[in-house]
């Protein structure tokens, strides 16, 4: 009942936080890259709804007031954190070719 209860009135709350139901499976929370690359699965099952959601803000991600309220622009990629920045000499070269550039657009992993 407290997963049900965080799903059904805490998820519509967060940005950039989705429920897919699996019929049969255990709930648990499934963190991807900003490819939609899986980084992590955490069980949900023997978690309380407060425990849910004090995992889920320390993940990173942005709870707002009300399901339609506006999310600040600083938040608008939460909870995607930013990778250390390496000099182009400490990047690694993987067979001798320089590594890929990043699109402007795009975001790094959790």
């Amino acid at each position: 009942p407290q997963v049900k209860a965080f799903v059904t009135q805490d998820i519509p709350l967060y940005h950039n936080l989705e429920m897919k139901h699996l019929p049969g499976a255990d709930p648990e929370l499934v963190l991807l890259s900003h490819r939609y690359e899986e980084l992590e699965r955490i069980p949900l099952s023997d978690m309380t709804r407060e425990e849910i959601n004090q995992l889920v803000q320390e993940l990173g991600f942005y709870r707002k007031e009300t399901p339609d309220a506006p999310v600040p622009e600083e938040f608008q990629f939460a909870p995607a954190r930013h990778l250390p920045t390496l000099s182009p000499q400490q990047a690694p070269i993987a067979d001798g070719k320089t590594p890929p550039e990043r699109d402007e657009g795009e975001h790094p992993d959790l």
